[in-house]
């Protein structure tokens, strides 16, 4: 599926192209990103409609900028970003790995934690700003150099759980519905092209 991110009065498309079966990674410089089964695909935007395009875009600056490589994986089998983002982290040369759901919802993880724990959660997609997918792969490609970035500040809002939990749901639903129990993850390529006119209105 191809995604289209607006940018001002043109629009940046991007799709992603299947490699193969997602291989543990022999880089030790390197951070996996890895998304949930239906982000770029069944949708196309987060919860509050930041493009996809424009979150990967993002995602892979922050790594480019500290100098490590990035690869992109996706996660078929589970829409739990725990299992999205561990399995991430263990497909990583380095260790460290980004799990991301369509809705926005992010983690970093690292190979040798519990599923469960994380190296940095955040939890409140609705509160996720471009600026901060940004500085979520810059933190770490930080961690898969060695280093201990301060944690990416964030937004709090106590309101935004309650505002925004039916549509949160029932886009964890929907994600869900495209699970393929069993499924082994892929490895894709994000592949954006030149921004295109808009058509105005």
């Amino acid at each position: 599926m191809t995604v289209t991110s607006p940018t001002g009065d043109t629009q940046r498309t991007m799709r992603f192209s299947e490699v193969g079966t997602a291989e543990r990674g022999s880089r030790s410089d390197e951070v996996v990103l890895a998304v949930s089964p239906a982000f770029a695909d069944f949708f196309s935007q987060t919860i509050v409609n930041i493009p996809h395009a424009e979150v990967i875009r993002q995602i892979l600056a922050g790594i480019e900028e500290q100098e490590v490589a990035a690869r992109i994986i996706r996660v078929r089998h589970s829409s739990d970003l725990a299992v999205v983002a561990h399995t991430a982290a263990k497909l990583s040369g380095s260790g460290i790995g980004i799990g991301i759901l369509s809705r926005g919802t992010s983690m970093i993880h690292q190979r040798d934690l519990p599923r469960l724990s994380s190296l940095e959660l955040f939890p409140q997609s609705p509160l996720l700003t471009l600026e901060t997918y940004r500085n979520i792969g810059s933190n770490a490609a930080q961690y898969a150099k060695g280093e201990s970035p301060q944690p990416v500040p964030t937004l709090n809002d106590q309101m935004a759980r309650p505002r925004w939990q039916a549509k949160a749901a029932l886009l964890h639903l929907k994600e869900t519905e495209q699970i393929s129990k069993g499924a082994r993850p892929v490895e894709v390529v994000a592949e954006f092209s030149s921004a295109t006119p808009v058509a105005l209105p």
